[in-house]
């Protein structure tokens, strides 16, 4: 019987963690003591079992508990009720990994494009790919469409909304994806160098069905979009109904709950379809350390089969002068998204961003980040 491995961190005394686990089993299944479930069937074939406790390095306890892979029903929104529903709202509980089967995989979108999908329709072979972000909000249409044709002027390969950016009455969707898409595609025609316009997707699920038929009518060929906060199974759905489409999973939200950022990041995005996704910078603005940065990055590019590889984009607070060691830790097959180090250079915005290209593209000529090493 197929089943999946989910590996907690218990904040439990060691003489307290197996009665601890055994509930935690429990409650992610059948909800009620084992006792009082008689059937057969469900103890043999639905109930969890824990399969091993140890010591964790960071504090507490890590359980290991196997679930029964047909308890998740090939459902996006029940494979996370099983991982992390109910022991989601007790306090001593972190989720901190999963094992799924190969077949258990092939349930779910995955990335439909990937690292050598996004590298074969950008016609950019090894070097690392150039990001930034369109900001800050309250800006219009016009103004965006602006930064836009400079960005793309200066030859970054993907220039994104902000995540801050939806369908406001000062900077409508479909106005600014309409001259955003123009600005790349004028750009273009004067370069002969290619750019994605990247627009963000957030809302209700109609108004995301809007959104996707306005950029497809556009010819925009990459989305961002926020997982958690659309939600992980209308994400998933997104991806299969429009495989045509790139799309870049942004962390907005990720942090909220207890489950570690090197699973959900790592592992849930890439299993429903993400085919970059963007994560904080060791040493930026937020908190992750460089071990868990070097743990997702690992977990979006190392062979899962059959999903496919995702690129890792490392941002909020990418330096510019850092810009070498940041390559040298993560390797070719990374998207680097520089944002505030760009705008910093206020109205030399075109010859820093135009700087930020052709470092990249010196460092990666000279085989820096080949082998990894670290920051």
């Amino acid at each position: 019987m197929e089943s999946l491995l989910v590996t907690y961190r218990l904040q439990s005394a060691s003489e307290e963690a197996q009665a601890r686990a055994e509930a935690l089993a429990l409650e992610q299944t059948v909800e009620l003591p084992r006792e009082l479930v008689q059937n057969a069937f469900v103890r043999t074939h639905i109930m969890g079992r824990v399969e091993a406790l140890e010591p964790d390095p960071a504090g507490g306890i890590r359980a290991r508990i196997r679930y029964p892979a047909q308890t998740i029903a090939g459902n996006p929104a029940q494979l996370m009720n099983v991982l992390f529903g109910n022991c989601s709202l007790q306090p001593d509980v972190e989720l901190v990994d999963v094992e799924l089967p190969e077949s258990v995989r092939s349930l779910f979108a995955g990335p439909q494009h990937g690292i050598a999908g996004i590298r074969a329709r950008l016609q950019v072979e090894k070097r690392p790919l150039t990001c930034t972000a369109l900001k800050p909000m309250g800006l219009g249409p016009e103004e965006l469409a602006g930064l836009c044709e400079l960005f793309a002027e200066a030859g970054i390969d993907l220039i994104k909304d902000d995540h801050g950016l939806a369908d406001h009455p000062f900077c409508p969707f479909a106005e600014r994806i309409h001259r955003c898409q123009e600005a790349v595609e004028r750009a273009a025609a004067r370069t002969g160098r290619r750019s994605w316009y990247v627009p963000n997707l957030i809302g209700r699920p109609e108004e995301l069905e809007g959104q996707i038929a306005r950029a497809r009518e556009l010819g925009i060929e990459a989305v961002l979009v926020a997982p958690m906060l659309i939600g992980l199974p209308v994400f998933e759905s997104l991806v299969r109904r429009f495989p045509e489409l790139v799309f870049l999973a942004h962390p907005a939200m990720a942090g909220s709950g207890r489950m570690a950022p090197e699973v959900l990041l790592g592992r849930i995005f890439r299993l429903m379809g993400a085919d970059a996704v963007i994560f904080p910078h060791a040493g930026g603005r937020f908190a992750y350390s460089e071990a868990t940065c070097a743990e997702i990055t690992q977990r979006l590019r190392s062979p899962w089969p059959p999903v496919r590889s995702a690129f890792p984009v490392p941002a909020g607070g990418l330096r510019w002068e850092k810009l070498a060691d940041a390559l040298q830790f993560y390797g070719p097959d990374t998207i680097f998204l520089m944002g505030g180090a760009l705008y910093e250079a206020g109205p030399r915005l075109k010859e820093r961003s135009r700087a930020f290209v052709e470092q990249i593209h010196r460092l990666a000529k000279e085989g820096v980040g080949v082998h990894a090493g670290s920051l």
